[in-house]
C-alpha cells in the first residue's frame, strides 16, 4: 500500500489546528508520522530505480534495508489505524 500526496494534503487540511499546552498537537503528531512513512517509501522506490538503471554505488544491501523499513512503517501505520478503529467502534458500542 503506498500514501499518495493527495492523502497528505487532504489530511493536512482537514486536522484541525488546536494546540494543547505541551505546544504540539495529536493530529500535527499523525502528520508528521504519515509523512515519515510516505518519505521511506519514496527512499525505497528510488532506490529501486537507481539499483534497476544500474547505476554506481547502489548495494544490493542499502536497497533491501530500505524496502524493508518502508514495509515495516507501513505495516506499523497499519496497525495503528487498525487499533485506533476498533477503539472508535468498542467505544461507539457503549451505552450511555
Amino acid at each position: 500500500m503506498r500514501i499518495d500526496n493527495a492523502l497528505v494534503r487532504s489530511l493536512e487540511q482537514a486536522a484541525p489546528k488546536p494546540k494543547n499546552a505541551d505546544g504540539g498537537d495529536f493530529g500535527e503528531m499523525l502528520m508528521d508520522a504519515l509523512k515519515e512513512v510516505q518519505n521511506a517509501q519514496s527512499q525505497s522506490r528510488e532506490a529501486q530505480n537507481a539499483f534497476m538503471a544500474g547505476q554506481p554505488g547502489v548495494e544490493v544491501h542499502d536497497l533491501m534495508i530500505a524496502m524493508e523499513r518502508a514495509s515495516v512503517a507501513m505495516q506499523l501505520t497499519l496497525q495503528v489505524r487498525n487499533k485506533a478503529l476498533e477503539a472508535y467502534q468498542e467505544i461507539s458500542r457503549m451505552q450511555i
